[in-house]
């Protein structure tokens, strides 16, 4: 194997549907040879700080793949946190809403772990992002809810979508932010011995 190839039949199993996730490994020239997110249960624990919870579901979801000799996972799970609060996906649009206000003009943090799985190793990586959000009015608020824009999405939004008008100033990964942080995610990769083809 030399610095810039791919270790010969290594295949790439993305643990995670995330659309935005296969975007932005297209970014690297990266297509998965599979698609296989794992099923675990993602509730945070008691006192958990959100940091801790995001590397576990991370490290869990890698777990739980079986993966063949030639393949490599890599699996993701991004936190929006406010303090010590997990802010995950909102069940409805009354909890976006909650979300959202608690947001509103106030600085937070975007937590993306990762997790890359080959044989028996398991390497991880997260980044965590700063993200302030203007102060929403009633009208913004009510007009965003109404396009189903934070459905499934942590916090209730997604930097990339819509909701990007309502973030003037961000710390840090911006693809972190959008649930994959690209640079270390190439680099976490790079070290299970898969990389993008040149």
């Amino acid at each position: 194997m030399t610095a810039l190839t791919r270790e010969a039949g290594l295949r790439l199993v993305l643990g995670s549907g995330s659309p935005r996730r296969l975007e932005l490994l297209a970014t690297l020239g990266i297509t998965p040879d599979d698609i296989r997110p794992p099923d675990i249960d993602e509730d945070p624990q008691p006192t958990e700080k959100p940091r801790d919870y995001c590397r576990r579901i991370a490290h869990s979801k890698a777990e739980a793949l079986v993966l063949a000799d030639n393949e490599v996972a890599l699996c993701a799970d991004t936190t929006v946190a406010l303090g010590r609060r997990i802010l995950g996906k909102p069940a409805d649009a009354g909890e976006a809403a909650q979300f959202l206000l608690s947001l509103s003009g106030r600085r937070h943090r975007v937590i993306t772990a990762m997790a890359v799985k080959r044989g028996d190793r398991i390497w991880t990586a997260d980044v965590v992002t700063s993200v302030k959000m203007k102060n929403l009015s009633d009208e913004e608020l009510n007009a965003y809810l109404a396009t189903d824009d934070w459905q499934g999405k942590a916090g209730g939004y997604a930097i990339q979508g819509l909701a990007g008008a309502f973030i003037p100033w961000i710390q840090g990964s911006y693809t972190g932010v959008m649930g994959l942080p690209v640079a270390e995610a190439a680099q976490l990769l790079k070290t299970a011995g898969y990389e993008a083809a040149r």
